[in-house]
């Protein structure tokens, strides 16, 4: 029901995001979605990936600081407005995104994101028949 994610502390700089992208160039490691967000000096390299736990294992042998935590994957047919019914479902039941970030895969829209309450938010996604995705599953697709 979850993918491992992975979350990277990088200083805003030139070169720092290459040297993560190069490390998984040569590491063979696939990136399947990645974002950032950033505050003045430092920002938040989030990145779902073909190898996770390797791919972690490669960051920090490099020395690079990262982290590896659970998030949700769920996928949504592509048409307008699938997010929106997906997300109504969870916030209705008093669970608050704490961030998300989307793309489309296969012809399917992907939404990647953690919430305050996991426990909930599985119940919510059971209850509501949403397809969610595993690393495995998630990989099939790409």
């Amino acid at each position: 029901m979850t993918v491992h994610q992975i979350s990277v502390f990088i200083e805003n700089k030139s070169g720092t995001l290459i040297r993560i992208l190069d490390l998984f160039k040569s590491s063979g490691i696939q990136l399947i979605a990645s974002t950032i967000s950033d505050t003045v000096d430092y920002g938040i390299y989030r990145i779902i990936c073909s190898e996770p736990m390797r791919a972690i294992e490669v960051l920090k042998n490099a020395g690079i600081s990262a982290e590896v935590s659970e998030v949700f994957a769920i996928t949504l047919d592509n048409y307008p407005g699938r997010a929106a019914d997906a997300l109504r479902l969870i916030s209705n039941d008093g669970i608050c995104i704490s961030y998300l970030y989307s793309f489309m895969l296969s012809g399917k829209g992907i939404l990647i994101f953690r919430t305050d309450r996991p426990e909930a938010t599985v119940k919510v996604i059971e209850a509501n028949h949403m397809e969610s995705l595993s690393d495995d599953s998630l990989l099939s697709l790409v």
